[in-house]
């Protein structure tokens, strides 16, 4: 059941947020950190780290706010077995349920929020914990758009891009159900109703008890539903309008999912044009990313993790020539 109330009285509550992610997404690990450390002003994030290079590299630079964990910190005789039969993402999705548990039962946190590492807050994600209120489970629905419906089927009505648990009988047993779901079946494949972890959540309104389906669009906008919205600059923001509701509110956290990123000259980070869906939006995220580049380039030398390779001229027109026309049709349908 939903409930929503005015919660300004917890805003001074320290956010325990979790992430994780290998040396691949570390860059986009950093950018995350970055958005929080720029809209949040009281907050934790604890960091999983899926291998040592990306544990040595967050030991060595100077970063507020961060827990560093140690995959061998988390990982049980279950989750070792686990292990052995799923590829490196499978793997990570098997985890999105054991980390958040791990932390509520390390520290006895009031709550605990999961975030997907290419996530990037334009905004304080407080209006969120405002709606979640006295709510025990926090999910997103994907809101794909009519164009892109089917993909429910595949992905599931809900994304876990960012999903919040209370440290109540309500949070824990969820998560314990999806932990011991994701240890038995885990994997980068549409079977039986089932896919990695996020098909779990389809069930979770009505199988739980207390669980809020956030209605606030500004979160989790991403490239299945961002045509649903019309973008514009207000007090410096970047705010959005519902074409379907005319409702106006402010843009509070993107889902870079699927953006392709390549080094080009003077180690600049460009992204592929085709995964540019908003140019004020992925603006500022690509600007994130290289101001965190050179960071890690002053600190540690050269990296190279995580990009694809780098477009050849003739590559590069025809994906600025796809872009360009996307834009025309995007525009013409709104």
């Amino acid at each position: 059941m939903l409930r929503v109330r005015n919660t300004n009285n917890r805003r001074n509550e320290i956010r325990n947020f979790c992430t994780l992610f290998d040396k691949n997404y570390l860059l986009r690990g950093l950018t995350l950190h970055s958005s929080l450390l720029e809209n949040c002003d009281n907050f934790v994030l604890w960091v999983l780290c899926m291998d040592d290079t990306c544990y040595e590299t967050l030991s060595q630079l100077t970063l507020s706010n961060i827990y560093l964990i140690k995959l061998s910190d988390i990982e049980d005789e279950r989750l070792l077995v686990a292990k052995n039969n799923r590829t490196q993402i499978e793997y990570c999705w098997t985890l999105s349920s054991s980390l958040p548990l791990y932390i509520l039962k390390k520290t006895g946190a009031s709550m605990i929020t999961y975030l997907d590492a290419d996530l990037f807050f334009y905004t304080s994600p407080e209006e969120i914990y405002d709606e979640f209120g006295d709510n025990s489970i926090m999910i997103i629905p994907h809101r794909f758009t009519k164009k892109n419906i089917w993909q429910e089927k595949t992905s599931g009505i809900y994304n876990v891009g960012m999903v919040i648990f209370r440290n109540d009988i309500n949070g824990l047993e969820c998560l314990k159900w999806w932990r011991e779901k994701s240890i038995e079946w885990c994997y980068d494949r549409l079977e039986n109703g089932k896919y990695g972890d996020q098909l779990y959540l389809n069930d979770w309104a009505i199988r739980f008890n207390k669980v809020c389906v956030l209605k606030n669009h500004g979160a989790n906008v991403a490239s299945w539903n961002i045509a649903r919205y019309k973008f514009f600059k207000k007090n410096n923001q970047i705010w959005m309008t519902n074409k379907e509701t005319g409702e106006q509110l402010p843009l509070i956290f993107y889902h870079f999912h699927g953006l392709k990123i390549y080094l080009g000259r003077c180690n600049r980070v460009l992204a592929y044009p085709i995964t540019i869906f908003q140019t004020d939006i992925y603006k500022k995220y690509l600007a994130t990313l290289n101001k965190q580049q050179q960071e890690i380039t002053k600190t540690i030398g050269h990296w190279s993790f995580g990009f694809v390779k780098k477009l050849d001229p003739l590559r590069l027109i025809k994906q600025n020539t796809t872009s360009y026309i996307k834009k025309l049709i995007s525009l013409v349908a709104s």
